[in-house]
């Protein structure tokens, strides 16, 4: 395996790696989701899963776009 070049422009810059991150978080809510009281949260089961499943598919679409001056200072 070999790094681009420019790895560290696309890790902070790419919306495919924000949409990733955005997911895992989303995924967390929906383990730590039952550890919560229901009345102190009302949000229905598989609500986080849904949106994590969304930004997942983002991401997925994020990566197939080309993305502009991901290796240029801004």
């Amino acid at each position: 395996m070999r790094l681009v070049d420019n790895w560290w422009a696309v890790l902070r810059r790419a919306w495919s790696v924000r949409l990733i991150l955005i997911a895992a978080i989303l995924s967390g809510l929906e383990i730590a989701l039952p550890l919560i009281p229901a009345d102190l949260v009302p949000i229905p089961p598989g609500v986080f899963a849904g949106l994590s499943f969304a930004a997942t598919a983002g991401a997925f679409v994020a990566r197939l776009v080309a993305q502009k001056n991901i290796g240029e200072k801004q």
